[in-house]
């Protein structure tokens, strides 16, 4: 198992590289702008390599989970189409919403009541955006993903087998392969929309069968800060009026990033690092009984992070008027 896993990471790293050339030749390259975090011309879409991890998965599981598979290559498809060049809200929306049903048929979740499904469907779909939202600087999707995947294969194995665990391990793979290239002060490539939307989609669909398995809906808060910080930046801009479905530079890790001068690199493992302690406390407390009850722990969470966005915002503020 080991062998074939040391050259599935080979095969991986090779794919990576390949389309670097091909990326290169028909130049999908990420220029910078006022709304970039970044100041280099950057290959976009490594993270295709999380796609073809999970083909590689399909074929050598012999097919499993066709329907996921067929989301999977759908968001993934309209991302690197949308990453070509931008293609119509609506019709990512669309595509995005037929994969989550297929997902929703693949677990499946059509044992739950009509509302339930709807607001499955709506939460999920935003999700997907919220994932995308926040790869924003180098290493966050890589490092944000191995501390999500790491959680759910650690369920997997020690608390509840709910998931493929060869699955898990491929995408894991992927991830070390394209934070190789990505979590540098300079990176080589982005994991661009067919990375972050594919990423997001498999997670999502770990963390609903999770759900469906053990009939608790507390594991969403595998995914808390990055649901923080998505659902309160676009409180603050209908706030502020603004149009919450363009281009911004106003979640809290871009402020820390780009307005504070903090390492990228830095502040994705400290995103990391919060949500790791998360899950950590999370998981202890649903295993071995109320630690630190799931309630206090949303609330310590929403108020540190109110707290450290509004020193951040003030410090920024300070500075524009020095």
């Amino acid at each position: 198992m080991v062998t074939q896993f040391i050259l599935l990471g080979l095969v991986l790293l090779v794919l990576e590289l390949s389309y670097f050339r091909i990326a290169r030749q028909f130049n999908i390259i990420d220029k910078p702008g006022n709304r970039s975090s970044h100041n280099n011309p950057t290959i976009r879409g490594g993270g295709i390599i999380f796609f073809c991890a999970a083909l590689i998965w399909f074929v050598y599981q012999n097919f499993k989970w066709p329907w996921l598979m067929l989301g999977v290559t759908s968001v993934a498809t309209i991302s690197f189409l949308d990453d070509l060049k931008p293609r119509p809200a609506l019709l990512r929306f669309m595509v995005h919403a037929v994969a989550v049903l297929l997902m929703f048929y693949q677990i499946p979740l059509f044992d739950w009541p009509l509302w339930l499904l709807l607001v499955a469907l709506i939460v999920c779909i935003g999700t997907i955006s919220a994932f995308n939202f926040m790869d924003g600087i180098n290493g966050i999707t890589g490092v944000y993903g191995l501390v999500s995947l790491g959680s759910f294969a650690f369920v997997n194995v020690y608390i509840v087998s709910f998931t493929d665990d060869v699955l898990i391990l491929a995408l894991g793979l992927a991830m070390l392969v394209f934070l190789f290239f990505n979590f540098r002060k300079f990176a080589t490539c982005f994991a661009g929309d067919v990375g972050s939307v594919t990423i997001a989609y498999v997670q999502i669909f770990f963390l609903l069968q999770l759900i469906h398995k053990t009939n608790n809906f507390y594991w969403v808060l595998i995914f808390l800060v990055y649901g923080l910080d998505s659902v309160i930046t676009i409180v603050y801009r209908i706030r502020n009026n603004e149009n919450i479905f363009k281009a911004h530079r106003t979640h809290l890790y871009q402020y820390l990033s780009n307005e504070m001068g903090m390492s990228h690199r830095f502040v994705s493992v400290l995103y990391g690092g919060v949500q790791l302690v998360i899950n950590s406390i999370l998981i202890i407390n649903l295993q071995f009984g109320t630690l630190i009850p799931v309630f206090s722990l949303i609330a310590v969470t929403l108020v540190l992070y109110f707290l450290f966005r509004s020193h951040v915002v003030r410090g920024i503020a300070r500075k524009q008027n020095e």
